[in-house]
């Protein structure tokens, strides 16, 4: 019985922490990622369209291919007044009249009873669809590329936007060490004052500067939350809660062998191969087998007799259409031209692009790495400071003034570190 108790007890608290751990992990990158890949439109409708090709495939295989099988029917009713025999009638469906008013008897035949079932088989059509298959599989890649490009792009700006997040964080961070530090210093001096070793304006002076950053810490908090909401929009994440991002730093990835932006231009050329041969379909020969069975009559009377069959052979084939097919061919090695020199374009652009940011980036390094080296320098002042303080050797101007610069040199350096990584994902962009 105390075994079963304990279980009941201690299971909770296992699935309470499992539960907890599971949410902390999920404010990571990779979380909002996935969550911007799953709920992005423009991928969605890309895999959607993709699904829709391949339907495609099978209804042009069912037109090429497949016997189309229809019914036609077809009534015609078109009476005259016959004078023959110099009587004047009133025939619904003429047997033959020679002195009439109406239509003229070659053209109507006196009336049509049609109701036909008909067949047509397409021969030797293998070609046909295996060319336009060929044109939309080569769509279908499009869009699969489609969707790499989407999720590398949103990649990209989630990434972006997570590191703005991050240095809100910083900021937030720093402000609030100052205010607490500032907050010790307070009741520090408030003993200080109350012996008599600082005046009463030295601690109005230090409760001001409390208060500045007690603002500046509301103005962060607040960017913070912004700039998390911005992510959680961006990403189709319906929540309003603030979590705290794991932090996280980008480093440089290798250059690939080669580049998948690339694809693109690939796939471009193909698919314009792939629309010329379209175009040539119809110049190749055409033949179709068509047969149909059932009622055609032209006279009511005889309608019982009118029952039978038909078949035959269309055969079809464009040997000269004013010099089109040439057009179209010379229009498409045209057009491929201008995909290459994009091409070329992009690899010469994109070269000198990363070289850019690379060196951008090494400027960072050495300026982040001088800002470290001063905040240690100024953590070491404040160590002596703080020493001088309880003496009354320094004053509380020259305090402030110090911790004032450390604070903005805090700010600039969490700047410095966040316009860094968003070269590096900047440069990953390119170097893909």
């Amino acid at each position: 019985m105390i075994k079963t108790r304990l279980i009941i007890v201690v299971m909770p608290v296992v699935v309470l922490l499992f539960s907890f751990e599971c949410v902390i992990a999920q404010n990571d990158l990779s979380y909002y990622n996935t969550a911007a890949k799953q709920n992005s439109p423009l991928i969605n409708d890309n895999k959607l369209v993709n699904k829709s090709n391949q339907l495609e495939i099978e209804r042009l295989k069912a037109f090429y291919t497949k016997a189309q099988i229809g019914v036609t029917a077809n009534y015609l009713f078109s009476p005259l007044i016959s004078k023959d025999n110099n009587k004047t009638t009133f025939e619904a469906n003429s047997a033959g009249a020679t002195n009439y008013y109406g239509y003229d008897l070659a053209y109507s035949n006196g009336g049509t009873y049609q109701a036909m079932l008909n067949v047509s088989q397409p021969l030797f059509n293998g070609i046909r669809y295996k060319t336009a298959s060929e044109q939309v599989a080569v769509a279908s890649q499009i869009s699969q590329n489609n969707v790499l490009l989407t999720e590398h792009d949103l990649e990209k700006i989630v990434s972006d936007q997570y590191i703005l997040c991050l240095q809100d964080n910083k900021q937030t961070g720093y402000a609030e060490t100052m205010v607490k530090l500032l907050a010790d210093q307070k009741d520090i001096l408030i003993k200080l004052v109350e012996s008599s070793i600082y005046k009463q304006s030295d601690l109005s002076l230090l409760s001001i500067e409390h208060q500045n950053f007690v603002a500046q810490l509301t103005t962060f908090k607040a960017n913070y939350r912004r700039d998390l909401m911005d992510l959680n929009i961006l990403c189709g994440i319906n929540d309003t809660q603030l979590h705290e991002l794991q932090n996280m730093e980008l480093s440089l990835k290798n250059t690939s062998a080669k580049s998948m932006f690339m694809e693109k231009y690939r796939l471009d050329s193909i698919n314009l191969v792939a629309q010329q041969k379209i175009v040539e379909l119809k110049y190749k020969p055409q033949i179709n087998l068509y047969a149909n069975t059932g009622l055609n009559a032209t006279y009511a009377p005889t309608i019982p007799d009118r029952f039978g069959l038909s078949a035959g052979v269309n055969f079809t084939y464009n040997f000269f259409d004013g010099g089109q097919k040439q057009l179209t061919q010379k229009k498409t090695k045209v057009l491929e031209e201008s995909i290459s020199f994009y091409k070329d374009n992009f690899i010469s652009q994109n070269t000198i692009r990363k070289s850019k940011i690379e060196a951008e980036i090494e400027s960072f390094s050495t300026r982040i790495a001088i800002a470290d080296q001063q905040l240690k320098d100024y953590d070491s002042l404040l160590k002596t400071y703080k020493k001088e303080i309880f003496s009354g050797q320094l004053t509380i101007i020259n305090y402030i003034t110090v911790l004032k610069n450390m604070a903005m040199l805090q700010r600039d350096n969490a700047i410095l570190i966040s316009q860094q990584q968003l070269l590096i994902n900047v440069y990953n962009y390119w170097n893909w």
